[in-house]
């Protein structure tokens, strides 16, 4: 089984954990997160994520990220070793719930199903606003239907 562990930006990390948890409480012996205050410099940060790694002895471990660049998944990017550990960015909820489903599959079919996850959880939702037709005056006989029309 492939642990997962959140890499970002307090509060999100916890925040994520607690959503996880919430949905998949099953899965919380494999699963952690390291929030990352402001003023956190990166050698601390590594040496949290090492720490959070090391929980999960020899295990295979997907690290979730927030944002490519910033601190929380630099210190994760110096603490994983691309064999055993891996780093995926732009965490998301869908990105998370996917990959717990999943934790069974390999750590390289697992880094692809966050991937998915998270790019198919992100689409427009908003329903366009209705129509304003006006009444029809009597002077239109062409329409047989008179009043306001649906669409």
């Amino acid at each position: 089984m492939t642990a997962v562990l959140i890499v970002a930006h307090a509060p999100l990390a916890s925040a994520l954990l607690a959503v996880a948890r919430h949905v998949y409480p099953e899965c919380s012996e494999g699963l952690a997160a390291v929030d990352v205050l402001a003023t956190d410099d990166l050698s601390a940060v590594e040496l949290s994520v090492r720490v959070a790694l090391a929980r999960f002895d020899e295990s295979d471990v997907l690290i979730l990220s927030d944002v490519f660049g910033a601190t929380p998944c630099n210190a994760a990017m110096q603490a994983a070793d691309g064999t055993r550990v891996r780093v995926v960015t732009g965490v998301n909820v869908p990105m998370l719930w996917r990959t717990l489903c999943y934790t069974s599959d390999s750590l390289e079919s697992l880094v692809s199903r966050a991937v998915v996850g998270a790019s198919q959880g992100v689409m427009q939702v908003a329903a366009t606003r209705p129509q304003n037709q006006n009444t029809l005056s009597k002077s239109a006989p062409h329409d047989q239907v008179q009043g306001p029309h649906q669409q």
